[in-house]
């Protein structure tokens, strides 16, 4: 099982912490079963977020194959290149 990230960790903290304030001061109950309640509710929905939260997606393998494919296409093109073009003859320049 993947440890969860800062982010996970975070939207689940902020649910748990806000929703039982909410559920808390819209219920205004004082009962100790009524807290309880809550709580475990609050909690459950702070799991539910924290693990709806999109992980990163690792880079596909494939990425690597295609950045070399472009690379041997060039290489090959310039020898191509290079070799069906005659080497031009050097021209010095005339003397005095």
């Amino acid at each position: 099982m993947p440890r969860p990230t800062a982010a996970q960790l975070a939207y689940g903290s902020c649910t748990v912490i806000f929703s039982t304030l909410a559920m808390l001061l819209l219920s205004q109950t004082s009962s100790s079963l009524g807290i309880v309640l809550i709580a475990l509710s609050a909690l459950a929905l702070g799991l539910l977020v924290a693990m709806t939260v999109p992980l990163p997606k690792p880079a596909p393998a494939t990425a690597v194959v295609r950045e070399r494919v472009p690379a041997q296409r060039e290489t090959a093109s310039v020898s191509a290149a290079s070799a069906s073009s005659a080497p031009e003859p050097v021209r010095e320049p005339a003397g005095p």
